[in-house]
């Protein structure tokens, strides 16, 4: 019998964290063993997690090794100075004119003290445990997922220690390329700081993965030996799809088997919507349509599953929509994909700039999985267009075509009123988790 080989995996997300940040490699621990791999998970022992989803623990395998030791984290010194601080935990801030000076002086902090991130306490005491344990127990690969990009730095100090050490650093968002980065009011000794412990992190890293096409080209550019495996979406989605057609089968209410079990035309964000991604110019043209149109009035629903950013919310309150606003907040995962399939239109959202053409928000695939049509916002030319248009599910937009997103809207509309809203998305078992695992084990075996 042919033993399977062993991959050690070190993360600050996991259950009961919630939020997309722990879906990648739970999902890939669960798929792993099918392919010949036993995984292993080092976590922290004691985490301040910024979103908590307890139904994501029964995803976790039963008979999964798990290692845990203690960290320290400043986060809760940082709420003490500013309940907005919160936010931080997630990457997230206030810009522009919402910074109050509390604020920026934490952004400030943040940026050029705890440098790459706040859960850089957790290197030392997990590189001074894990070099011991791996002397005694045999691994075949080693790797670190981030953010938070201080698990890297894990990897590339047992690295030195350990040449032989065949280790993959999984970047989920980029490190200095990220949109946020520019925000962070960094001196330039942090910058640099920052920049060049990345780049030890791609030169030393025997391969660094990438979630999206266009990262994964910028860090080959920067000396790593970069591929891309993106997230994806697993069966319970399809699952969910499937349930929903069953229930449009056996009503007894005599409608489509394409038209929405909802009785609005539901247009809904799932997930954490923060000002840096926030698509303003949707928020006018609902307003006006809601304005000019009296039947878009009474069908139209603007739904929030997730948490969103109090300015945003009250932007939102503060317009016409406020009528036709549900907010929901976080809910847990599972009723989270219940929402995707009830709605009509599913939005999703990403930082304007060029630079962030490679960031593929996780919740495209899940959004895939249910064939819905997609409404998404980014730069042009952006890895996310791309992935609409080769699977035909949706249609991406500049921060500006205000006009095409009216007219994109509408038509939306009339589809839903005639029963005829439906995306046939083609090419989407490509993103289905057991495939992503077959992607991730291929290169594995490359090492």
């Amino acid at each position: 019998m042919i033993q399977p080989k062993k991959i050690l995996i070190i993360s600050y997300y996991w259950p009961p964290a919630g939020g997309p940040g722990v879906q990648r490699w739970l999902k890939f621990v669960k798929y792993l063993p099918e392919f010949g791999w036993e995984p292993t998970v080092f976590i922290p022992e004691n985490p301040s997690y910024p979103i908590v989803d307890e139904t994501l623990q029964k995803e976790v395998p039963k008979n999964l090794k798990m290692i845990k030791t203690k960290i320290w984290e400043p986060y809760q010194l940082a709420e003490k100075f500013g309940k907005d601080n919160k936010k931080f935990k997630a990457g997230q801030f206030d810009v522009g004119n919402n910074q109050s000076w509390k604020s920026k002086l934490s952004i400030f902090i943040r940026g050029n003290f705890f440098i790459p991130d706040a859960r850089i306490f957790w290197v030392k005491p997990s590189v001074e445990f894990l070099e011991k344990y791996l002397k005694t127990n045999h691994y075949d690969v080693l790797v670190t997922t981030g953010p938070p990009h201080s698990l890297h730095l894990i990897g590339l100090e047992l690295k030195k220690k350990m040449p032989h050490l065949k280790w993959m650093a999984d970047f989920r968002d980029p490190w200095t390329e990220i949109s946020y980065y520019k925000h962070l009011k960094l001196t330039n000794f942090a910058d640099k700081k920052h920049r060049k412990l990345e780049e030890q992190v791609f030169q030393n890293a025997d391969i660094t993965l990438a979630t999206s096409y266009t990262d994964a080209e910028n860090f080959r550019k920067k000396g790593a030996n970069a591929f891309c495996v993106t997230n994806g979406f697993d069966e319970d989605v399809k699952e969910q799809k499937s349930e929903t057609a069953k229930l449009q089968n056996e009503s007894d209410i005599a409608i489509s088997p394409l038209h929405d079990l909802t009785s609005k035309f539901t247009l809904s964000y799932i997930g954490v919507l923060e000002q840096l991604r926030n698509p303003e110019i949707l928020w006018q043209t609902l307003s006006e349509l809601v304005e000019e149109n009296e039947d878009f009035k009474k069908d139209f629903e603007l739904k929030f599953v997730g948490r969103l950013d109090d300015k945003i919310l009250q932007t939102i309150e503060n317009s016409s929509l406020k009528d036709n606003l549900q907010n929901l907040g976080y809910q847990t995962h599972d009723v989270a994909l219940q929402h995707m399939q009830n709605s009509s239109v599913l939005l999703m959202t990403n930082f304007p700039q060029d630079s962030s053409k490679g960031i593929i928000p996780g919740k495209i695939f899940e959004y895939l999985a249910t064939g819905k049509t997609i409404l998404s916002f980014g730069p042009k030319e952006a890895d996310v267009q791309k992935i609409l248009e080769e699977t035909k599910a949706g249609k991406h937009f500049g921060y500006e075509e205000k006009e095409s997103l009216k007219n994109f809207l509408l038509d939306a509309y009339q589809h839903w009123k005639s029963g005829t809203l439906n995306t046939r998305s083609e090419n989407i078992e490509q993103f289905s988790r057991k495939n992503l695992t077959k992607k991730l084990v291929d290169l594995l075996e490359y090492l």
